[in-house]
């Protein structure tokens, strides 16, 4: 065995909390082909972004939150769902990759959509359940990117600090402290998020 094959079969480790790795959308592509278990997200600036797991504290949060999302999605039936393994694709929009953790699209904007692809198309509604271990800047950045890209309502919900960011469609961001519910408004109709649960 040579020393560049020996050097092949050596894992490649990163620090990917301290290191900021840029590809192009065709990397990025071959990226999630080489590594379908990974959840891996690319910025509209070409930022490389890989989602480690959760701790058991969010993910009881995330239960929760689409528990409640799911329970109105099947009830009224307006339009899809979808989880945090959902990638969509927005580059032809100037967009990046994203993968939201909650995201909702009314049936009328499915019509002839094929579903065995990202999906292309921007959300009606995305939430943003941020972890221990997110930036909150990074989430903002993040939802800002959903609201110019047409995201009608969008919920960055932070448990550290008991607020709710709540990002409206040609509208200022509104924070609410501490609340024990949100509504889903016009775009959601009659949904409303109990928040004991995540706090």
């Amino acid at each position: 065995m040579t020393l560049i094959e020996s050097r092949e079969l050596e894992p490649l480790f990163l620090n990917i909390r301290t290191t900021q790795l840029h590809v192009t959308p065709e990397q990025f592509e071959q990226l999630c082909q080489a590594n379908p278990d990974l959840r891996l997200e690319l910025t509209s600036s070409g930022e490389l972004i890989v989602m480690p797991p959760t701790f058991a504290s969010s993910g009881g949060r995330n239960f929760s939150l689409i528990g409640q999302f799911a329970a109105w999605v099947e009830k009224t039936k307006l339009g899809s769902g979808f989880d945090s393994s959902t990638g969509y694709n927005f580059l032809a929009i100037g967009g990046g990759r994203p993968l939201p953790d909650v995201s909702w699209i009314q049936n009328s904007r499915l019509v002839g959509v094929d579903l065995e692809q990202y999906l292309p198309i921007v959300p009606d509604f995305v939430i943003e359940l941020r972890a221990s271990t997110d930036r909150l800047s990074t989430l903002q950045t993040k939802m800002l990117e959903y609201q110019s890209l047409g995201v009608r309502l969008g919920w960055l919900i932070n448990p550290q600090d008991r607020q709710v960011e709540i990002y409206r469609l040609g509208k200022e961001v509104e924070i609410l402290e501490s609340p024990t519910e949100i509504s889903g408004e016009d775009v959601l109709p009659n949904f409303v998020l109990n928040l004991a649960s995540i706090w």
